[in-house]
């Protein structure tokens, strides 16, 4: 009797067997989907490569910030600009809740002490402005904590970059219908369910609030020395090669294929000046009050 039970069914063996070259073969079909669509990026990614060994050169700091609502592709751009970089002269920093002691100090200290050496990039996926855009929507700083940071950001960059680190700074823009079907995909894909927390689940009901704080971000904190860049991401493939369009354009290094067209698309890559004035225009459009 037991030994009847210990053997195994051929055919059921002979399903399962079906099943996962099935899955395998579908796996297979979308890694191959997927490399495909980053195909047109090797050449960029190459290019990155020869900025990462200008700076190391050079001795010269980089840092790129990529802010942007839930969802707006920041994650997956960061893989594609670090996949093939030396892994010694890159960094990328997504700092969690601060601690009790990091509440005690100076804002920008946590942040400060992620800084790059020269030859160094730092990539930051999320950074000092959280405190423009994510804590004072849901209550996370006080509302002086919240000026003090608008009157003193501008201020603190143009230090930054005087004292000759390259910076960038990235706004990755999402429609809001983009964002709702991302996050859903995020609650069917086991895959993806690490990407969703709590935050995301409100993201969609403070809409506006967000919208209202990028505003008042991209007014009070551009500057000729620290500009910001938006990046329009509801199609991924593209916001990816942009924003790598976008930092090669920020160094002049030595290498540069010149038969590569650098030159980002307008539809895509927007100074952050244009956007303000489409909020601007799309706010008396609407009739909404200036807050």
């Amino acid at each position: 009797m037991v030994a009847e039970e210990l053997k195994t069914d051929p055919e059921q063996e002979a399903d399962a067997l079906v099943e996962r070259i099935a899955q395998l073969e579908t796996q297979n079909k979308k890694l191959k989907l997927a490399a495909a669509k980053d195909n047109p990026l090797k050449p960029f990614q190459i290019e990155l490569l020869k900025l990462q060994r200008h700076l190391e050169a050079e001795a010269i700091p980089m840092m790129v910030l990529f802010e942007g609502r839930d969802a707006s592709g920041k994650g997956g751009t960061i893989r594609r600009i670090t996949r093939f970089m030396n892994e010694k002269r890159y960094r990328v920093v997504a700092l969690g809740k601060p601690t009790p002691d990091n509440l005690t100090q100076w804002y920008f200290q946590r942040y400060v002490e992620r800084f790059p050496s020269g030859g160094e990039i730092v990539l930051f996926d999320r950074s000092w402005y959280n405190r423009a855009l994510v804590e004072p929507v849901f209550g996370f700083c006080t509302k002086r904590q919240y000026r003090d940071f608008l009157r003193g950001v501008v201020g603190f960059e143009k230090d930054v970059v005087r004292q000759g680190t390259v910076l960038v700074k990235l706004y990755f823009s999402v429609d809001k219908e983009t964002q709702a079907e991302r996050f859903a995909r995020r609650v069917h894909d086991p895959l993806r369910q690490w990407k969703l927390s709590e935050i995301d689940v409100q993201a969609q009901e403070y809409w506006d609030e967000f919208t209202e704080m990028k505003h008042r971000m991209l007014e009070r904190t551009s500057s000729d020395a620290a500009p910001w860049t938006i990046i329009r991401s509801s199609i991924k493939p593209l916001a990816r090669m942009n924003a790598m369009k976008a930092i090669l354009n920020a160094v002049d290094y030595a290498g540069r294929d010149e038969s590569l067209d650098f030159t980002p698309d307008p539809t895509i890559l927007v100074p952050g000046r244009v956007e303000l004035n489409r909020m601007d225009e799309e706010r008396d459009r609407l009739g909404r009050p200036n807050l």
